[in-house]
């Protein structure tokens, strides 16, 4: 009895955190927005492997401030932005608001040493230090409240960063409505090639954990295998042995 009650308490504790993340749609009549100062930042202070140069973006926070401002002042909507103009912001947001909260809190050696809320159920990414047009978000909202189930698009895990080595790279361009497909195939051909996101060959790959812990995003239509096998230089056979890398929390720092 003493099991079944502990099992039932864990599973309303992953419902309430699965609930956290869920957004409803804001009402908005805000119009697209420009994504020019955030990409001039970026190809200042990320370098083509995507280590990032935060002592650089608290020199620059004027600028990087007026660009957050840009974020705060216009949420996406249906009735003023097209779908790339929408998913193209939510990338830039993520990854903005990630630096953010970084450079706030630096120095620190990874981004899960950033502490709010209580210890073992808060996260970082929990912290709801986000305003855009009144409605509150913290970076679960972002990713998991709008973008996974909103767009639908597994290559956005190719796109957001977390701030932490074994992350996908932070790309050093601005993410954009007239770029976008061609930038999440970039981004994805780049990810699953990297040997220290992924150790492929033939009958052998250890991946990155994306792909356990986000295994139902990829597997829609195809299984891991295929879905990763549309972007790899060497295609692993279907009854190849799968593991997974251990994960670097490690600050994505130059």
């Amino acid at each position: 009895m003493m099991k079944y009650a502990i099992n039932i308490s864990i599973a309303f504790f992953l419902l309430a955190i699965l609930n956290s993340c869920k957004v409803s749609d804001y009402k908005s009549d805000a119009q697209p927005v420009s994504h020019k100062i955030w990409d001039e930042l970026l190809q200042s202070y990320v370098d083509d492997e995507g280590l990032v140069n935060y002592k650089g973006f608290i020199k620059d926070s004027l600028r990087f401030n007026e660009y957050i401002n840009i974020l705060n002042s216009a949420h996406p909507n249906k009735k003023n932005w097209s779908r790339e103009e929408q998913l193209s912001y939510w990338i830039n947001a993520y990854n903005a608001y990630t630096v953010q909260l970084i450079i706030r809190n630096y120095p620190v050696s990874s981004i899960k040493d950033i502490k709010d809320g209580v210890p073992f159920v808060n996260t970082v990414w929990d912290i709801k230090f986000i305003n855009i047009e009144n409605a509150n978000y913290d970076l679960n909202n972002i990713e998991h409240g709008i973008i996974r189930p909103k767009f639908k698009e597994p290559r956005i895990h190719f796109a957001i960063n977390c701030a932490s080595a074994s992350c996908a790279p932070l790309r050093n361009e601005a993410y954009t409505a007239e770029k976008l497909e061609t930038q999440l195939e970039d981004a994805a051909k780049k990810f699953i090639n990297n040997p220290s996101r992924n150790e492929i060959s033939e009958d052998k790959a250890m991946l990155s954990k994306y792909f356990t812990w986000f295994k139902g995003d990829f597997t829609e239509e195809l299984s891991v295998i295929a879905y990763i096998n549309q972007y790899a230089d060497v295609k692993i056979n279907e009854d190849a042995a799968i593991d997974y890398l251990e994960y670097n929390w490690q600050l994505n720092e130059q």
